[in-house]
């Protein structure tokens, strides 16, 4: 939960630590693929997971920016 403020902010905060997790596992998924590549399995599901980080990421991009934009995520 954020720092102080409104539930709207602790929204916010929210999305960004969401988001940011998602783009920081995106970075880690490549050093995965290394270690599977001797599983075709594993390296599968390593992309998949790594592709649904990415498409997280994303939608909160998107939530954010709406949001935002809506003076949702304005603090009190």
């Amino acid at each position: 939960m954020g720092q102080g403020g409104s539930p709207a902010s602790n929204l916010i905060y929210d999305l960004v630590a969401i988001q940011y997790h998602a783009l920081k596992g995106a970075q880690v998924y490549e050093k995965y693929l290394q270690d599977a590549q001797s599983s075709d399995e594993a390296r599968s599901f390593i992309e998949q997971v790594k592709n649904e980080d990415a498409k997280r990421a994303q939608q909160a991009h998107e939530l954010l920016a709406k949001l935002t934009k809506d003076g949702i995520g304005a603090a009190a």
